[in-house]
């Protein structure tokens, strides 16, 4: 997974918590705080260490954690990726544009970079259908982001979201459709 969500996930920890649970994390995992460089990639079990003991130090369920870090991560991609974003897209169509837009940037950064692979199909006017399928299991922050998405395009109140998934977060089904305002 690529360096730069283990810093903003070390952010979302500090923000949400504070930087000694952030540090209490780290050695939960058997990880250091040096660990994570923004410009390189890391093993997902990294991350997947730190949510499980996230989630056993806060009682939140791990996919509860990686829904809430989807949405905080939202605002940060954005700005990452503001130059291939149109200023016209909102929920919807930056939906139906991640795959070919910004993932397309992100593997060509780095060979080793592995988002996952969205198949996102236009249903309607008003409503995407997105396939969330990865080895990763992190379907819930794929629901987090899509959730963090009509927040900051503040559309929330109008996108409906309605995610079914196996138990292990490999393959997310997630229907988003925007009621008329």
């Amino acid at each position: 997974m690529h360096g730069s969500i283990f810093t903003l996930l070390k952010r979302y920890v500090q923000t949400q918590y504070d930087h000694s649970t952030w540090i209490r994390l780290l050695e939960a995992a058997d990880l250091h705080s040096g660990d994570f460089d923004h410009k390189h990639v890391y093993p997902d079990e990294h991350m997947y260490a730190l949510v499980g003991h996230a989630a056993e130090m806060t009682g939140i369920p791990a996919a509860e954690l990686q829904e809430k870090f989807g949405e905080y991560l939202v605002p940060d991609l954005l700005y990452m990726y503001s130059k291939l974003v149109d200023p016209s897209w909102r929920t919807l169509e930056m939906l139906e544009h991640t795959e070919q837009v910004m993932h397309r940037r992100v593997r060509e950064e780095h060979e080793e970079n592995a988002p996952p692979v969205l198949d996102v199909r236009r249903t309607g006017p008003d409503e995407v259908v997105v396939e969330y399928v990865s080895g990763r299991r992190m379907g819930a922050l794929a629901v987090g982001i899509v959730r963090g998405l009509a927040v900051y395009f503040d559309e929330a109140e109008r996108i409906d979201i309605e995610p079914t998934t196996r138990d292990d977060g490999q393959h997310v089904h997630i229907r988003v459709r925007r009621r008329p305002a």
